[in-house]
């Protein structure tokens, strides 16, 4: 991505913003290699997340599906923090206010370094017992083979993520749709923008006044919608908005490089 298809339009809201949202989903992980959640490979391409993930399935067949849940979190504990997660945590030190909101459970946005962030789905790094409520810690390996027992109750202990027909955590999108609500500039990254209601969260920015910009490898619902789109990865593209809004914020006076749209 070269300066003359950044959108002069994005560098100048981002450039006057006092608070912007960045919103998350599976292609920003993807590029870290994190498999999407339909990803499944080996012994697991013969379930559908469907059949894993919901709480019937748990207490169905717990050690299944603390299996699966135990092989993603080992291919999470491979991978690092992309560029495009480095570039959002930097934001911080350019915008005074920067919240992230994530579909993701895989902790790497706060990995990279992004102090404010919205997990709408969980982070799989967290447990909590499914009897009481109360949290499990597992330590570093964070990987049992066999399900935990509560110390609390002696309940099963289930990963913290957001299963099939469940409510988002409520804090989480209270807060997200404020900050949502609140924000000059969204970025959405990533996302089909087909899943509800997390994927609503770009109208709620654009309905206060926000400008919506969609950054995506192509075309989908979110960029049909969003005023500005960039097609591209994230780890190519946001590492340019932030050297562009760098050379903005220290430098005012300079004219804005990009597309006039």
């Amino acid at each position: 991505m070269s300066s003359l298809d950044v959108p002069r339009r994005l560098l100048e809201r981002l450039g006057a913003a006092d608070s912007v949202v960045v919103f998350t989903g599976a292609g920003m992980s993807a590029e870290s290699g994190v498999p999407t959640f339909r990803g499944a490979e080996g012994i697991w391409s013969r379930f559908k997340p469907e059949e894993l993930a919901t709480m019937s399935a748990f207490l169905r067949n717990p050690q299944l599906v603390w299996e699966w849940y135990a092989h993603r979190r080992r291919i999470i504990a491979t991978v690092q923090p992309n560029a495009g997660h480095r570039a959002v945590a930097d934001l911080e030190h350019l915008v005074p206010r920067v919240a992230v909101i994530t579909q993701n459970i895989d902790n790497l946005h706060r990995r990279a370094g992004s102090t404010v962030v919205h997990e709408l789905h969980g982070n799989i790094e967290r447990n909590y017992c499914v009897k009481c409520g109360a949290p499990h810690e597992m330590g570093s390996g964070n990987a049992s083979p066999a399900v935990p027992r509560c110390a609390m109750c002696g309940g099963l202990v289930r990963p913290d993520v957001v299963w099939f027909g469940e409510m988002l955590p409520e804090e989480d999108w209270e807060a997200a749709v404020r900050a949502a609500s609140g924000a000059d500039v969204c970025i959405s990254v990533g996302t089909s923008g087909v899943v509800y209601p997390a994927a609503s969260i770009p109208a709620i920015a654009r309905k206060a006044g926000a400008l919506h910009a969609d950054v995506n490898p192509e075309p989908g619902p979110l960029s049909e919608a969003a005023d500005v789109f960039i097609k591209g990865l994230a780890g190519a593209v946001l590492p340019v908005l932030v050297q562009h809004l760098e050379k903005l914020r220290s430098r005012p006076d300079i004219a804005v490089p990009g597309e006039g749209r």
